[in-house]
């Protein structure tokens, strides 16, 4: 196979002294992105906030708590809106590809004054289910019978979906649903009063699965539609199909050799 075949956009073999002059081009090109991504975060965290009036409660493996509860004695509080509406056998797989990525960020989370939670509308005993599958162990609550989805714009009603299209993401949205990915940050004050600081959907949840940051620096990328990965990459990690070593690597010299 070759790299054209893989579906890469390979711009030859070259020697070393080349190289580095390439490579040297897209480190400047990195710094570039990395100098506005400390500034899109400096902007970021000087949003305005809004106060959270609505009383939202949630079903907890330690009962009813409150937004504010779900602080757990932090001032800073990053929500997860996990796709899994009552009635779904199963969460969503790509929901359940971010989450993946989260139990080993709670105790470097909490050092920095942060608590996470995962919140999603279906029942409680559906949740616990569906975790134990899945063998996860961060906090996971249903916000069952509340607004909570609706109200930070990841849940949509019946005739929304009927209407045609969406607000999703802070606009019109091509796709309808009644559930879609998002994440929301929290903050609580002294008083105990929440508010709420940011949200990001569509692509911006991106920022969880920390995977795709990795392939993104492989030569074959996400390979989700390239040579024989053909199926996406986020999906529940129980239903990945093996890829045998030697079949894996017989594959990828095929694919990144002359």
């Amino acid at each position: 196979m070759t790299l054209s075949q893989a579906g890469t956009s390979a711009a030859g073999v070259v020697s070393h002294e080349q190289w580095i002059s390439r490579r040297k081009a897209l480190l400047a090109r990195e710094k570039e992105l990395t100098h506005l991504r400390d500034q899109v975060a400096r902007e970021r965290r000087a949003l305005p906030w809004e106060r959270v009036e609505k009383n939202y409660v949630f079903d907890t493996p330690r009962g009813k708590r409150s937004l504010a509860e779900l602080f757990e004695g932090r001032s800073q509080l990053l929500v997860q809106h996990f796709m899994f509406a009552p009635g779904w056998e199963q969460g969503c797989p790509r929901c359940s590809y971010m989450a993946d990525h989260t139990d080993g960020m709670i105790p470097h989370l909490a050092q920095r004054d942060v608590t996470f939670v995962a919140v999603s509308r279906t029942t409680l005993a559906d949740i616990e289910h569906f975790r134990q599958r899945m063998g996860w162990r961060f906090d996971w609550v249903s916000s069952h019978g509340s607004d909570f989805n609706h109200d930070f714009g990841v849940t949509f009603t019946s005739q929304e979906i009927a209407s045609g299209h969406i607000d999703y993401n802070y606009g019109e949205w091509p796709l309808v649903g009644e559930e879609w990915p998002g994440i929301s940050v929290f903050c609580k004050d002294e008083a105990g009063h929440v508010f709420h600081t940011y949200s990001t959907y569509g692509r911006g949840v991106e920022v969880m699965m920390g995977t795709y940051a990795l392939l993104d620096l492989m030569p074959h990328g996400r390979s989700e539609s390239n040579g024989h990965h053909k199926k996406e990459l986020a999906r529940h990690h129980d239903r990945h199909e093996p890829v045998p070593a030697a079949a894996a690597a017989t594959a990828t010299a095929g694919s990144c050799c002359h």
